[in-house]
């Protein structure tokens, strides 16, 4: 079995997941803040609208310098709406399924560098970029969104099993 073929039903049933959470994302909520420390509700939600152009970013690139000589990258624009939100994310997970699909295992075991104004913060195989970078993270930031919501008392989805509002069993 190619790795993508193990990969891809994976990388469907998480991004389904983050989509029901995002789904949940209230237009007049966007700017609200668990803390002033914390990532606003639309920036959480924006970021995790955009992850899965790191699918992309590794597949079809050897690096990414997220600084390149002193320069950090643009800000992500951020979204204005659920709708925004939710075809953003739709238009993202289909170009990463579509990249994660044209990999064969050879590219997906080339070694993968994430740098910072030049310097290597990491090199791994991109097979481990797309598990840690582009799903694990998306989970990481889904779960934080759940917790967002939570404390907005908006239903929170069943991802793994039941929620405290949600049981589809």
């Amino acid at each position: 079995m190619a790795l993508k073929d193990a990969l891809l039903p994976e990388f469907d049933h998480e991004m389904a997941n983050t989509r029901k959470t995002l789904e949940r994302v209230p237009d007049d909520k966007l700017d609200w803040k668990p803390h002033a420390k914390s990532m606003a509700m639309g920036g959480l939600a924006t970021h995790l609208s955009n992850l899965p152009t790191w699918a992309n970013h590794t597949i079809d690139e050897d690096s990414l310098d997220l600084a390149p000589a002193g320069k950090p990258l643009p800000p992500t624009p951020m979204v204005k709406s659920r709708t925004e939100l939710l075809e953003i994310f739709d238009s993202n997970v289909a170009k990463a399924r579509a990249a994660i699909a044209s990999a064969g295992d050879e590219e997906l075991f080339k070694p993968w560098t994430l740098k910072n104004n030049g310097q290597q913060i990491l090199t791994m195989p991109k097979i481990a970029v797309l598990r840690g970078f582009v799903m694990n993270h998306n989970i990481h930031h889904r779960a934080q969104l759940g917790v967002y919501l939570r404390l907005n008392d908006i239903p929170v989805p069943s991802i793994y099993g039941p929620s405290a509002d949600e049981n589809p069993f």
